[in-house]
């Protein structure tokens, strides 16, 4: 990552610097100009809130009326849950999950037992996955009669993703039933093809919620087994929130035009939209108004530090950001080049800020978090020192710094800032003790970053990733180190599904916070980095959940 050079230019030794030619913002001030886009007048707002009140109370009242039928009840919840209404119905949840979880389940088929293991897994509960062998024969193969059962096979194939080490016949189950779904994907009716297809692309544990409500809408719409209760509700509620998302989006990008970095430091990508996409993906919900807009803030901040980092400063200089950012007081300015204190002094002055938004018994949440970016500022020295020297560090200690690099851990934690009571002090100290769900998170996020991102770094002699730790370390191909890194990645996703496991150290919106930023992760990262290339799927991402409102 040697990033800059000497040349004389008449008596002066002048840097030339190489930086990324990155690709301008897609949105520009798009949702300030168009901030009423899909926002219905006040009035037709009060009218669609109140029909909105009678449809959930008419799902309450279809909770009621399945108290006594189990099957009933798991698929209420399954299409609560799969189109994004389960946040107005939490209560109902927990009650008739407990019913769930005490039924006798010996005389289901592989659809209702898959269903079963799959949402009390979701919510927690702790089921052996050996029930599954019921359906196998004495060789231990699967039951050559589930073959044509799609709706079971399909249910099987997304609850064996929510397995954990040592469950191998869930890695059984994955194999067999992605075999049988493939093969029978051409005979299958609609909308069952285009659902099998969907989840066969993303299992639904790994899938976004606001993306996936948005996209199985139109699935669920084509069911003839659909609840045209729930479906009117959830077009409505889907409408309602991106109303609200709309006006957050707004308010980010206007204060990002007022904070006004990216023109200062023109190599760094401008991408406070896609950041604002991106923590709407960790939680959606109206009560987490205050917790986006300031993550978003955050993350927005660590983008611009990055690419600081990674992509324009000399070593000096970032030792000299570096520095800085660990003293913390606006006065050592001076200390920091030229270009980059506008950068420190909004960085602290953006933390006062959140701190004066808190209540007084929230306020020792900050520090927390500058302590958060410290660590983030170390580690992304720590990698411009290996790019400047060469270095291609062992895999364990690439891993030791580049997880904190992720942002991971700061972005969790700026997460919590913003939050009610769940967030507790407690709670922030969990999180700075780099806990095992984190970990692995972090584990997710640099390895799909690292095998996504690789090939195109390496153009522009970017530090060495894990991908070329792992080539050196044991003598493979790129291509070979990218399986074993995946392969890593899905060790990284069990480990996550055990930390989900009850009893959790902390409160469950938390752990759900950070079950959501993989989430993110798998849908940036799956196949592009579609944050720095934004222009494309990411675009019509945005779109979806950001611009076009669902027709009802």
């Amino acid at each position: 990552m040697e990033r800059q050079s000497m040349a004389l230019v008449g008596d002066k030794e002048e840097i030339i610097r190489k930086s990324a030619e990155y690709h301008p913002s897609v949105w520009g001030d798009y949702f300030i100009r168009n901030s009423a886009l899909a926002i219905e007048k006040e009035s037709t707002q009060r009218i669609l809130m109140k029909r909105v009140e009678e449809l959930k109370e008419r799902v309450r009242n279809l909770f009621k009326e399945a108290s006594d039928d189990v099957l009933q009840i798991m698929n209420l919840v399954d299409s609560i849950q799969l189109l994004g209404l389960d946040y107005h119905f939490e209560k109902e949840i927990v009650t008739v999950l407990r019913l769930v979880y005490g039924a006798n389940a010996e005389n289901y088929g592989l659809y209702e037992f898959s269903l079963r293991f799959r949402l009390l897994r979701q919510h927690g509960y702790y089921l052996s996955a050996d029930v599954f062998n019921k359906f196998k024969d004495d060789k231990g193969r699967f039951l050559s009669t589930l073959i044509g059962d799609a709706k079971g096979l399909l249910n099987l194939y997304n609850a064996a993703y929510l397995g954990t080490h040592e469950e191998t016949i869930l890695d059984e189950a994955i194999s067999f039933t992605k075999c049988q779904l493939e093969s029978l994907l051409g005979e299958l009716e609609q909308p069952l093809a285009t659902e099998v297809s969907f989840f066969l692309e993303t299992p639904l544990c790994r899938r976004t919620k606001r993306l996936m409500v948005r996209k199985y809408l139109s699935i669920y719409q084509e069911n003839v087994m659909r609840n045209d209760t729930i479906l009117e509700l959830a077009k409505l509620d889907f409408n309602l929130l991106q109303s609200l998302h709309q006006e957050e989006v707004k308010k980010i990008s206007i204060w990002w035009n007022d904070l006004a970095l990216v023109k200062s430091l023109k190599f760094a990508r401008d991408r406070v939209v896609e950041c604002y996409y991106w923590i709407v993906a960790v939680y959606f919900e109206p009560q987490y108004s205050r917790a986006r807009l300031i993550t978003s803030k955050v993350i927005s901040l660590m983008s611009i530090m990055d690419d600081i980092y990674d992509n324009y400063s000399t070593l000096e200089e970032s030792q000299l950001l570096t520095e800085a950012i660990e003293r913390w007081e606006p006065q050592v300015v001076d200390q920091v080049p030229e270009y980059l204190k506008d950068f420190y002094l909004k960085l602290l002055k953006t933390c006062k800020d959140f701190e004066e938004e808190l209540e007084p018994h929230e306020k020792y949440r900050i520090p927390y978090l500058q302590e958060e970016i410290k660590g983030l500022s170390r580690s992304y020295f720590q990698e411009a020192q290996w790019g400047v020297e060469g270095y291609v560090p062992s895999l364990e200690e690439h891993l030791r710094v580049s997880l904190k690099s992720t942002g991971y851990p700061t972005v969790t934690c700026a997460s919590f800032i913003g939050l009610g009571e769940d967030a507790t002090k407690e709670a922030f100290e969990w999180v700075a003790s780099f806990p095992k769900i984190l970990k692995s998170c972090t584990i997710i996020s640099r390895l799909m970053d690292d095998i996504t991102s690789h090939e195109l770094e390496q153009e522009r002699d970017h530090v060495a990733s894990t991908v070329e730790s792992h080539m050196k370390e044991y003598g493979t191909s790129a291509k070979v180190a990218r399986e074993k890194l995946q392969v890593m990645v899905e060790q990284g996703w069990k480990d996550l599904n055990k930390e989900c496991l009850r009893p959790t150290p902390v409160a469950r919106s938390l752990i759900e916070i950070i079950l959501n930023l993989s989430r993110a992760m798998e849908d940036i990262y799956k196949y592009k980095d579609t944050y720095t290339n934004s222009n494309t799927r990411m675009k019509d991402n945005v779109s979806l959940i950001l611009v076009e409102s669902i027709p009802i």
